[in-house]
């Protein structure tokens, strides 16, 4: 299984530092690390409000899909 995390730095629902955090502490194999991906973006928790993070993360998803 692979996770796409999707942050935006001003979240105060679930700040981005709480999900760095908690994958930090898992303790997962080496081997699974390239399992976890994290993007950030310059907004709150509804990133897709935000026209450039709209844009960013239409990309980025595109990359992380194929």
């Amino acid at each position: 299984m692979k996770v796409w995390v999707r942050c935006g730095y001003y979240d105060l629902a679930t700040p981005f530092f709480a999900a760095e955090w908690t994958y930090n502490h898992l303790f997962l194999n080496g081997s699974l690390q390239d399992h976890l991906t994290f993007s950030y973006y310059p907004s709150g928790h509804m990133f897709y409000q935000h026209e450039p993070s709209l844009r960013q993360f239409r990309q980025d998803a595109e990359v992380w899909y194929q």
